[in-house]
């Protein structure tokens, strides 16, 4: 069971529509009907009608729904006041943030505020996109990181939230440089083998950002594997295993050590910014001082 089955359920319960509640859970309308099917393998039964229009809950659907709007509300309800009982002496900031910029970006951000403000106590929970901008909705945590791209973004209510831009950085295509210069690895070319590919998730975050920039330009590749996480791609590109769209935060290291190479030119790359969400309403002094310095 994953809660955010039951959040599904109860968005589509509502609108009755797979294409508008996908929206406003801001995932793509395939992964959210694959998570609708995981929640009616788990009850064992169908809980939608998908043979109408609108769709309509079945008999099962109607009586598991206040089930699940009772879990839903008992388990934020008991999370919050975990969460005030926490607090004690010592208020901890939380961030919600998504995993790779935890990784690359806001641990080290974090060490260096810490210098600045001795008193900060920060928690961090690295999770997807649609999870993180739940967290921040609801208020369970005071800060989100992620990223924008000018055709895929969360949709956030901008009276509702501050939002600052922290950094600015490229989504490159890259590869092992031994593989790609001995094996001619190269977007531009399309005869040859196909390059081996490693690939995100269709409906992650980057997945869909990749999916935006190569468009309509052919691509002589071949995918032999497929992750949602940064850090796990880039384990098997620095095996030279195949080439992959990384940001250029999680690899400017090997990048400047030439371990790992671009193998396409400015056209099949993307711009991504860094950005941070807040509620400036319900900041404390503490919290105030960091998102100044942020």
């Amino acid at each position: 069971m994953d809660l955010n089955w039951l959040r599904d359920f109860e968005c589509l319960a509502r609108t009755l529509n797979f294409t508008r509640a996908s929206d406003e859970r801001n995932i793509t309308q395939s992964a959210f009907s694959r998570r609708i099917k995981a929640l009616e393998s788990w009850v064992g039964l169908p809980l939608v009608n998908r043979a109408t229009y609108p769709v309509q809950l079945t008999d099962a659907g109607q009586q598991f729904l206040p089930v699940a709007l009772g879990a839903i509300s008992q388990l934020s309800e008991s999370r919050q006041s975990l969460r005030d009982a926490d607090r004690g002496d010592s208020r901890f900031i939380r961030f919600s943030v998504l995993h790779t910029i935890s990784v690359n970006y806001l641990a080290a951000r974090i060490e260096e505020l810490q210098h600045q403000i001795p008193e900060l106590r920060t928690r961090v929970v690295s999770d997807s996109l649609s999870t993180c901008c739940e967290l921040l909705v609801e208020g369970v945590v005071d800060v989100m990181l992620c990223y924008y791209h000018h055709s895929v973004s969360p949709v956030i209510d901008k009276a509702a939230f501050a939002r600052k831009d922290l950094l600015t950085e490229r989504l490159i295509p890259v590869a092992a440089a031994k593989p790609a210069r001995t094996k001619g690895w190269n977007l531009a070319r399309q005869d040859g083998p196909p390059i081996p590919y490693l690939a995100y998730e269709r409906s992650s975050f980057l997945g869909m950002v990749v999916e935006a920039t190569v468009g309509r330009q052919p691509l002589n590749a071949e995918t032999i594997y497929v992750d949602g996480l940064v850090e796990t791609i880039k384990r098997r590109l620095l095996t030279g295993s195949g080439f992959a769209w990384m940001p250029e935060t999680a690899i400017s290291a090997e990048l400047a050590e030439g371990t790992l190479v671009p193998i396409g030119d400015d056209a099949w790359s993307a711009t991504l910014t860094i950005a941070a969400l807040s509620n400036p309403a319900n900041f404390d002094q503490t919290t105030q001082k960091l998102w100044e310095l942020l």
